[in-house]
């Protein structure tokens, strides 16, 4: 079983003199973590400064994989990432845009497991239409299934609910729950309370910011 810490320190990011946070510290292991925050306050900046998406402007972010250090460029490799910013091809069908994010992993996923991986997110019904042509609700769905199909360590869930029904946002529900029993790190960005109490545990940025 894979244990997973984060260890983050002074962490700050900034645009020009305009900062999004300062001074973070946080450390945590294999845990299902809510970050929590205003609209504005960087909770999405945040997320990507761990996961080597960005580089922060100060301070220090270390993963430790089994016992080995990783550098956020290092652990990238091992995320899966579902955001409202983070796109598919829309001129690819669903089934196309997950075979070919498969064809670029290192140990693909069976074809034949595709159809199964999208009924687990409520998407089976979609994979021959165009990305493109889903509603939102819908494509959240693909990125969802699209995030875990590598079977990553690390998931990052930055408002995971987002243009999801109640049997979607169950079935974010239940897919934390199995990241909690095998042991993998979740980080969910959220300001939903439904949301975060699924979490357990919550850096706050408001209360981080003052």
């Amino acid at each position: 079983m894979i244990m997973i810490q984060l260890s983050i320190q002074s962490l700050g990011k900034r645009y020009g003199n305009q900062p999004v946070f300062d001074n973070l510290s946080y450390r945590c292991s294999s845990t299902i973590l809510g970050i929590a925050g205003k609209n504005g306050s960087g909770k999405s900046t945040f997320l990507k400064c761990c996961t080597g998406l960005i580089k922060p402007s100060s301070g220090t972010v270390v993963w430790t994989e089994n016992g080995e250090s990783r550098t956020p460029s290092q652990i990238k490799r091992r995320v899966g990432f579902a955001a409202p910013y983070i796109q598919l091809y829309e001129e690819l069908s669903v089934n196309e845009n997950l075979q070919f994010l498969n064809d670029l992993q290192k140990s693909p996923m069976p074809i034949s497991g595709l159809p199964e991986l999208l009924e687990r997110f409520q998407a089976g019904h979609l994979s021959d239409k165009l990305y493109g042509k889903l509603s939102t609700g819908q494509k959240q769905r693909v990125k969802l299934a699209a995030a875990v199909l590598k079977k990553p360590s690390v998931l990052v869930l930055d408002e995971p609910g987002s243009n999801l029904d109640d049997a979607g946002r169950e079935m974010v529900k239940a897919l934390t729950e199995q990241c909690r029993n095998e042991n993998q790190m979740v980080l969910l960005a959220s300001n939903l309370s439904g949301e975060l109490d699924l979490c357990d545990e919550i850096l706050d940025l408001n209360s981080q910011n003052g």
